[in-house]
């Protein structure tokens, strides 16, 4: 372990992060199960990359199978893109008919962002204050996980986040107006500026904000308030998409909003490297009109033949089902787990969080504490939120009722344990 580390440090440069105090050197995964190199076993409650679970052998077949045919980019002609494309925008509604596909989220979010402003042919974009979408110099932009050399450009606009401790206007029930009043503050700020109000980024469960407790209907006011000025909304799913949510395939269906550009990522492909952008026609247009883009890799037979098969096993195994079923059930385990510091316990579907407070101020301390006892536990576990003290629980799709109560039953038995 200690060399392992010492060979990250020498060859990959300072500050490259790794989940947990005592590093995990994984080996293999099956299923919504990773196994270390000492053959410990740990339930991945974590992980929404491997989406229809680890190493699932439908997906690898695919891309074994096709990778062994042929491998190139979208200047030839190949059905695999149209085939994959046709089914994928199926699964939309609201006129988003059309594909471009990256390799990576954070591309997808970059080519969401100039597509607003080609639409609109302003520069303006607003994100919240308390979000990440990706690693590109624009999207980066919109994260205040780190500052920018030089400071935040002046054609980005972050607006507050909604909040379950600290709910903006002062309430659960005044949110929505609140949150809305402030992207219309910032919207007025960028046309004052000269920039421009081109688009709105956000996820629709706000996953990297907490997930806090917001339900159908929440964003009506914002999108009154966007539709108004002439801006886009993107709404980036590469958390909640590909039905994670349970309710729905998508988490805007599930807000019940729709969106002008939607970014999907990391669950596309179950690990493989592909993304996507999926627009309404006259937004496509203006964007291939004004950029002419071209990504040598994206859309490749291989990575849509991994795609293709994803949504195969999530179609054929009942995976949206599952997660409506078992967030379900996973959820009502984990309200009835007792603690003074839990502030809250929330889920959408397969997205799941606990909030650890003492008197409205966030316990960061005690929430590592706690994700560092899962994972000597077996539990894979992450954490989030303006305070990185809010639990979050994201596992493969398959996830069953054993492994929800397994969870549950592992946490009760920690926290029982950590004195307030």
């Amino acid at each position: 372990m200690n060399d392992l580390l010492a060979r990250r440090r020498r060859l990959l440069g300072p500050n490259v992060p790794t989940f947990y105090e005592r590093p995990l050197q994984i080996v293999r995964g099956e299923g919504v199960w990773l196994f270390d190199d000492t053959g410990q076993r740990y339930l991945d409650c974590y992980n929404n990359v491997a989406h229809v679970g680890h190493c699932h052998p439908r997906v690898v077949e695919a891309i074994a199978a096709q990778a062994s045919v042929l491998n190139t980019h979208t200047r030839y002609l190949h059905d695999g893109i149209l085939n994959y494309g046709e089914r994928l925008v199926a699964k939309f509604s609201h006129d988003l008919s059309q594909m471009l596909m990256t390799c990576t989220g954070s591309e997808a979010n970059d080519v969401a962002l100039r597509m607003a402003q080609a639409a609109t042919g302003k520069t303006g974009l607003i994100a919240t204050d308390n979000t990440y979408h990706g690693n590109t110099t624009a999207v980066a932009h919109l994260s205040t996980r780190r500052p920018p050399i030089g400071g935040y450009p002046p054609h980005i606009r972050r607006v507050p986040a909604p909040d379950s401790l600290a709910p903006l206007g002062g309430s659960l029930a005044a949110q929505p107006q609140a949150f809305a009043e402030g992207v219309a503050r910032a919207i007025a700020d960028l046309e004052a500026s000269g920039h421009g109000f081109a688009g709105l980024m956000l996820c629709p469960i706000f996953a990297n904000e907490g997930t806090p407790g917001i339900g159908p209907g929440f964003l009506d006011p914002t999108v009154e308030v966007v539709r108004k000025a002439g801006g886009l909304i993107l709404c980036d799913e590469v958390q909640p998409g590909f039905g994670r949510v349970g309710s729905h395939w998508w988490g805007h269906e599930f807000l019940g909003f729709a969106p002008d550009v939607v970014t999907l990522g990391k669950p596309m492909g179950n690990g493989h490297p592909v993304a996507a952008v999926i627009a309404r026609p006259e937004v496509m247009a203006a964007f291939r009109n004004a950029f002419g883009y071209f990504n040598t890799f994206a859309g490749n037979p291989v990575s849509c033949a991994a795609a293709n098969a994803v949504l195969d096993v999530i179609e054929d195994e009942g995976l949206v089902e599952n997660a409506r079923d078992v967030g379900d059930y996973a959820l009502g385990l984990l309200r009835g787990l007792r603690h003074p510091l839990i502030a809250d316990t929330r889920g959408f579907g397969l997205f799941f969080g606990i909030e650890f407070a003492r008197d409205g101020q966030p316990e960061t301390e005690f929430c590592g504490r706690v994700v560092e006892a899962a994972k000597d536990a077996g539990i894979l576990l992450g954490r989030v939120g303006r305070g990185q003290h809010i639990l979050k629980m994201r596992p493969p799709m398959p996830f069953s009722r054993d492994n929800a109560a397994q969870l549950v039953t592992t946490l009760d038995t920690i926290l029982r344990k950590m004195p307030a």
